[in-house]
């Protein structure tokens, strides 16, 4: 466990100094109530840079939601998922024999930690600045109506780890944060699912 908290914390340092990351909270402060982090998704080291970007003591009980497919491969990959940041590995893909990739986040949730979550489902490669939501979001917060969700929009991702790349290229990043929304008790899907992506674009630059 040592060695894991100490590879953690290797790993912060070297996400931190790869991408000279910078937090701009500005809808909230850090807090330690529990979140659903969601953000923008256009690079792997996404949620490793949203994680290692919090403040320590609320790194410590976020975890992060990544693809079993990827982050599950034995090697590297598997142990920075599973024993430094304690990732939430869920099987994408579906199919009627496979658990709903909603309740390991639940059961995650219940057992009070946050999570940071990427609400496109998958990178978005594409020259639009945000991908449809699907509704893994809206299914999480409607069983979760107490938690936050805090809208993270990061900047400059895609250029420091480009599809195909394993090295990554040391550029700065910015990650803005917005102010919390809860569900509302009658809100439907479509109506979640545009407020959220809404508060999320509102937090892109000008210019991007």
């Amino acid at each position: 466990m040592m060695i894991d908290a100490l590879g953690g914390r290797v790993l912060c340092g070297f996400v931190k100094a790869l991408t000279g990351a910078r937090v701009r909270w500005i809808g909230c402060p850090p807090a330690a109530t529990q979140r659903v982090y969601y953000a923008n998704h256009t690079s792997h080291g996404d949620f490793a840079l949203l994680w290692a970007c919090l403040p320590p003591d609320l790194r410590s009980r976020t975890r992060p939601v990544a693809g079993a497919d990827y982050w599950g491969e034995p090697g590297i990959k598997s142990y920075i998922a599973n024993h430094l940041i304690r990732a939430v590995l869920i099987e994408r893909g579906g199919g009627s024999h496979a658990e709903s990739p909603i309740r390991p986040m639940i059961v995650a949730i219940e057992s009070g930690d946050s999570l940071i979550v990427f609400p496109e489902g998958t990178r978005n490669m594409t020259d639009a600045p945000l991908l449809p939501f699907k509704s893994g979001i809206y299914h999480l917060a409607r069983s979760c109506p107490q938690v936050d969700f805090v809208p993270v929009w990061i900047e400059n991702s895609r250029r420091v780890m480009p599809k195909g790349r394993f090295v990554p290229i040391p550029l700065l990043c910015t990650l803005s944060v917005g102010a919390p929304l809860q569900i509302a008790p009658d809100e439907d899907k479509t109506g979640f699912l545009d407020r959220t992506r809404n508060a999320l674009l509102a937090l892109m630059p000008p210019l991007h």
